[in-house]
């Protein structure tokens, strides 16, 4: 989920940069200190969009720089347990689909897509279905829930999270509207 905080850190200003402390230096420096790093409160933290107040700086011994404590307001992404998102298939291999939502992937393992069996094809790069020649590659869009998370906060990219599309209503898209258009057409057959 992405969510709207506002946050409060120490950056350090450069002794060539103190003339001119500003709140735009300070958001690039804030953004280039947080930006991707994973905070266990507030989740990853994606951009780093006001600075809304600056303190009084302070002066370490042996330290070039000022630091400045700074309040402000970032974009983080903090998946959910049980969250429903939506995110396109990254890469498929042979136990599953990687699926980018937000800065991390999920793993959409082959057997939490459908109650069909999916094989692999290898030289197509997707997961194919021999009983309804559904296929589910790279580029696909697709709605999933979280069903487990393991946020590693020292390398966010290691973070680990699993998801299903074994529900209904979860699943590719593509697959999504076919099945609400079938469900239309045998209405609209039960009304006449």
């Amino acid at each position: 989920m992405y969510k709207r905080v506002t946050l409060r850190d120490t950056v350090e200003v450069p002794p060539e940069h103190l003339a001119d402390v500003t709140p735009d230096l300070v958001k690039k420096l804030l953004q280039d200190k947080l930006e991707g790093r994973v905070d266990e409160d507030v989740g990853s933290v994606v951009s780093v969009i006001d600075v809304h107040d600056i303190g009084a700086g302070a002066v370490l011994h042996n330290e070039p720089g000022v630091y400045y404590e700074a309040e402000f307001d970032a974009l983080t992404f903090d998946p959910q347990m049980q969250e429903v998102v939506d995110g396109e298939i990254v890469e498929v291999v042979s136990f599953g689909a990687f699926v980018g939502i937000g800065p991390v992937d999920g793993l959409l393992h082959v057997s939490q897509i459908s109650e069909e069996y999916l094989a692999y094809d290898e030289e197509n790069q997707q997961l194919a279905s021999r009983e309804s020649n559904e296929t589910l590659g790279t580029g696909d869009s697709v709605r999933a829930r979280i069903v487990t998370k393991s946020i590693d906060e020292r390398n966010p990219r290691d973070s680990k999270i699993g998801l299903t599309a074994k529900q209904v209503g979860l699943g590719k898209h593509g697959w999504l509207q076919e099945q609400r258009e079938s469900r239309q057409t045998q209405a609209e057959a039960g009304d006449n």
